[in-house]
């Protein structure tokens, strides 16, 4: 995507701005820029050596193009999040032709869209932040940046309006507003900086917003800087298991790789080629795919040459197509088959399959054969994801092996499934019943035809109640199969349950695409890359020294002080991938990275509004049972007892030794799930909580009082037989808390329970 394209982070917030019913003050009108104005003549005179064209550098040249403005002399830029992208090189030049290349990503936010680089200059003429919650609706303002790529362009108008929008405080600008623009400042009249410019929109052309400058203020005093040589690896493909060929911008986040841009070769041809061991026939080779539009074409390649020699079976315009590849151009190209197919959901993920044998190739779109070929020319070589054109895809579960078939249920468990779908679906035999009834009935045709289309439609509706009963039977046999996965995990031996593992089962049970294995393996490239290192074989505080270098400083991993209540936070793809979160999931991933280098000897301490790691402090060579804390929150701070406490809990905290034990692992997924149950302000719909207990109940099977949280939210619900479960659980092992009275009361619920 371009630089100039608004990002997918802010998308919904343009939808919403778009198609909200929202009633907007009226915007003044948009005065007209005068070049022989004195005010604003000055106002540019000043700005412009501030200003700069930021440039994203791919593969092969501009990737695209974003303005951003000098804050300090010594080489802070700031501008959007969308406008730095990642995994590729920036370059900021100014407008008497200077040109820097980007050092670090000084500070960094994704949900305000926000980003400050560093160069290496000094004696820059930055402007003067202003005070953002100052801003007046019909106060002139003035902007500059390099719209359409058209650089040091400035434009001038009003403030329309203050509001906020999702949750964030946004200035609403009348003034032209052009790709471009984005990460340039707003100014007052004086020269202030007021905001920094984020989105156009399309409902008129002097319509636009900006990020306040205050947000800037406080990512400017709260840093996490990420060094260039590791930004550059966000995102990169993993070089040991892909290799581009023929240009395209390819990416890879955890499990999914992303194709973006035309590649060099004829009709924007790209490959990316599998670097497993060369295959042999017979052979199949799978992924999952998904196109951004039809006008293209993406899926898979196989017995590649490792260059314009190869096989290519993708979708494109909404059909299927087989071609071999014999060289550079159309004219060598044989186009096998091309053919429509009701398995392919275009826009949707549509797994793909073909089988080499030695004279013939099958191709399989979400099981369905739709292709097959006599064609022996190519065999072995590599395999790999082709694309064509400007069509965006994107790719999952790619695999290779000699039979990759969904292999068929057992015929004794189908029986069994359609038999309970039968049940639970029901009343099949009474509508077919209805439906001829109807058809018997007497009277005008018209009207007989009316009414059996009119009951054809109630079917039709009913179908899609159906439908969406069995979507959320779906929803809840998933739910119940990851509190099983996580019940099988916690049942494990303390030192052998995998927290990394049981965050990110937290993070499926809400978003099923999770690859779990795929985020264990970015870890394990983390722990790869310090094994070696000295200070981490040293142990004690200079391997917390390192790891805090590593995560805070190097990586730019940090807490999300901004929008904390995000679930995003919570989830541990989601902090792997923004590289920001809460204290208990930054802390979940320090000490998955220290296991996995060996180092024992950190815990985690479950303080009161604040998780944190700690170690026993060993001075001097002397033994203590001093705790040091890190705050994982706050870049890896160490602090004393005292000063966690006073951090967690304010200056008159005292420190309670109860706090400072090593928390168990039950003990910090419990903590997790609860975070999950509490965010978004407000009191959690019961419906959304009898999942999360049925998690706790998984991760804490002994404490009943879980239990008896979820029967009274399944009695509440009407559950009567889920509500009769949980209560027969907790009379097989009444607490001893329980009096006779009590304990006859739940008896004579329970048999309530089971009336009806």
């Amino acid at each position: 995507m371009a630089l100039t394209n608004v990002s997918l982070m802010m998308r919904p917030l343009i939808a919403l701005l778009l198609l909200s019913s929202l009633v907007l003050h009226a915007a003044p009108p948009v005065p007209k820029l005068n070049p022989n104005e004195e005010g604003a003549t000055k106002i540019v005179g000043q700005i412009k050596p501030a200003i700069v064209k930021i440039t994203q550098l791919g593969f092969d040249g501009v990737d695209g193009l974003g303005s951003g403005f000098v804050i300090s002399a010594d080489g802070l830029i700031a501008t959007n999040m969308h406008v730095v992208g990642q995994g590729r090189r920036l370059q900021v030049e100014f407008s008497d032709g200077r040109t820097f290349d980007v050092k670090s990503i000084h500070a960094s936010d994704h949900h305000l869209d926000l980003a400050i680089l560093r160069i290496d200059a000094k004696g820059l003429k930055p402007l003067k932040l202003g005070d953002s919650d100052k801003a007046e609706q019909g106060q002139p303002i003035v902007a500059m940046g390099n719209p359409e790529g058209l650089a040091f362009s400035v434009v001038q108008g009003v403030i329309s309006e203050v509001r906020e929008v999702e949750k964030l405080p946004m200035i609403q600008v009348a003034m032209p507003i052009e790709r471009g623009n984005s990460g340039g400042p707003l100014l007052d009249r004086q020269g202030n900086v007021l905001g920094i410019l984020t989105l156009k929109s399309v409902r008129t052309a002097n319509l636009g917003f900006a990020m306040p400058v205050n947000d800037l203020k406080k990512l400017l005093a709260d840093p996490n800087t990420v060094p260039m040589e590791r930004w550059l690896t966000i995102g990169v493909l993993d070089a040991r298991t892909w290799k581009p060929v023929m240009g395209g911008k390819w990416t890879q986040r955890a499990g999914v790789v992303k194709a973006e841009l035309p590649g060099d070769g004829f009709g924007g041809r790209s490959l990316c080629l599998w670097q497993g061991a060369e295959v042999k026939e017979p052979f199949e080779v799978a992924v999952n795919v998904k196109l951004d539009d039809e006008s293209g074409a993406a899926g898979l390649a196989f017995c590649s040459d490792g260059g314009n020699v190869h096989y290519g079976f993708y979708p494109t315009g909404g059909e299927l197509r087989l071609t071999r590849f014999d060289g550079p151009d159309v004219y060598s190209w044989t186009i096998h088959a091309t053919v429509p197919s009701e398995a392919y959901k275009p826009g949707d993920w549509n797994q793909l399959r073909v089988r080499v044998d030695a004279e013939r190739l099958t191709c399989f779109v979400n099981g369905v054969q739709v292709i097959e070929q006599l064609d022996d020319t190519f065999r072995g070589g590599k395999v790999g994801l082709c694309k064509f054109r400007n069509t965006s895809a994107e790719f999952k579960n790619f695999r290779v092996g000699s039979d990759l078939r969904d292999k068929p249920l057992p015929a004794d468990v189908v029986a069994r499934v359609n038999t309970s779908l039968e049940a639970f679906l029901g009343n099949a035999s009474v509508r077919e019943q209805t439906l001829q009834s109807l058809v018997a009935e007497k009277g005008p045709g018209r009207r007989a035809l009316n009414d059996l289309v009119k009951e054809i439609d109630a079917q039709v509706a009913a179908l899609r109640q159906k439908a969406v009963t069995l979507r959320k039977l779906g929803s809840d046999l998933h739910q119940r199969t990851m509190a099983g996965e996580l019940a099988a995990l916690m049942a494990k031996p303390e030192d052998e349950i995998s927290l990394l593992q049981a965050a990110l089962i937290l993070a499926r049970h809400d978003n099923p695409e999770v690859d779990i294995a795929a985020y264990e393996r970015v870890l394990d490239r983390m722990a790869d890359e310090l094994r070696e290192d000295a200070e981490i074989k040293k142990g004690g505080e200079a391997s917390v020294k390192r790891l805090n270098r590593y995560l805070f400083q190097e990586n730019g991993f940090h807490g999300n002080r901004y929008d904390y209540d995000n679930r995003a936070n919570s989830y541990m793809n989601e902090v792997l991938e923004n590289r920001e979160g809460l204290p208990i999931t930054l802390a979940v991933l320090y000490l998955e990275l220290a296991r996995r280098l060996g180092l024992d000897h950190l815990f985690g301490v479950s303080m009161p509004s604040r998780f944190m790691v700690g170690f026993h402090d060993r001075a001097d060579g002397k033994d203590t049972d001093a705790v040091r804390l890190v705050d994982v929150f706050d870049g890896g701070t160490l602090l004393s007892e005292k000063e966690a406490f006073t951090v967690a809990l304010g200056d008159d905290a005292e420190v309670e030794d109860a706090f400072l034990r090593p928390a168990t692992k039950p003990e910090i997924v419990a903590r997790m799930i609860r975070n999950l149950m509490s965010l978004g302000g407000h009191e959690p719909m019961l419906t959304d909580v009898v999942p999360y207990l049925g998690l706790l109940i998984a991760t804490e099977p002994e404490e009943l009082r879980h239990r008896f949280e979820r029967y009274l939210a399944r009695r509440t619900l009407g559950d009567r037989a889920g509500a009769r479960e949980d209560l027969r659980s907790i009379l097989d092992n009444p607490p001893v808390e329980l009096d006779e009275e009590q304990l006859r009361e739940l008896h004579s619920t329970y048999e309530q329970l089971g009336e009806h």
